[in-house]
């Protein structure tokens, strides 16, 4: 199996797989989205709050958060000696919010958790939490720990996470007659005209939708859409919490973990 990076960009980023099936490709997808561990709120102490929310909906808007993740310092409850409700410093942090509203209505944003590692903190200042009328101020405590999406969809560390075959396209140069209605209607501009012959300029980019070979006026149509069965595109977008490259090891050592223990327990089970 081959690996190829085609960009990187702040919180995204896209890549092929070759030589691999649909599933483990969609095993891969399916780790990125709900085996990959990252923080978010998962207890709140509310000490006070005279804002319209109720102390649940406040509680569930902060566990909705996204928080930066250290993975390298910070352990699942469930691996940890502690045993403790709220955990301990190895697998649970603190962030507080103190809040209030005097003279006017005002919002209360991410950018004011304050938390005790500066390592773990809203990845976005300005996602706002609750809005306060004059008079009106929220003071509480909030949990963060470790935690996979699937056990709640705040611990998801991507917002998207999608893969397609890599797309093959062939045109018969015998039959084409250059009128160009499969460029226009192609959404991609994968096709052009080039010295008076249909060519593919950009195949990759090809969303296997095929209507370029349902609006060739031949038929059977010129062009003809196919794919690579053993060969995938990932496009992944990380919600911030974790870097892209790190989510996608991530999931990859937790395939390989997974695999590891079936093997062990098959061999064991002769």
């Amino acid at each position: 199996m081959q690996v190829e990076v085609l960009g990187r960009e702040k919180d995204s980023i896209r890549f092929i797989v070759r030589n691999a099936s649909p599933a483990f490709s969609n095993a891969l997808r399916r780790a990125m989205i709900s085996e990959v561990p990252t923080m978010a709120v998962e207890d709140v102490m509310v000490i006070e709050n005279s804002s319209v929310l109720y102390d649940e909906i406040l509680s569930h808007r902060l566990g909705l958060v996204p928080l930066t993740t250290d993975l390298d310092s910070y352990v699942l409850p469930e691996e940890c000696g502690c045993k403790s409700e709220l955990g301990c410093n190895r697998c649970r942090t603190t962030l507080s919010l103190e809040s209030e509203a005097t003279d006017e209505s005002r919002y209360v944003y991410s950018g004011e958790l304050k938390s005790e590692d500066p390592d773990i903190k809203p990845v976005s200042d300005a996602i706002p939490i609750a809005k306060l009328a004059p008079g009106q101020k929220i003071r509480l405590e909030a949990y963060a720990r470790l935690g996979r999406g699937a056990e709640h969809a705040k611990w998801q560390p991507v917002s998207s996470a999608a893969y397609k075959y890599m797309p093959k396209l062939s045109v018969d140069q015998r039959r084409c007659n250059g009128c160009e209605e499969c460029v226009k209607t192609c959404p991609k501009s994968v096709l052009a005209i080039r010295n008076d012959k249909l060519v593919v300029e950009k195949e990759i980019e090809c969303t296997l939708c095929r209507d370029c070979e349902r609006h060739c006026p031949q038929k059977p149509s010129a062009i003809r859409v196919g794919w690579d069965e053993q060969t995938f595109i990932f496009n992944v977008e990380s919600t911030g919490a974790l870097p892209t490259e790190r989510i996608v090891q991530e999931a990859a050592k937790t395939l390989a973990k997974k695999a590891a223990q079936t093997r062990e327990s098959l061999e064991a089970a002769k």
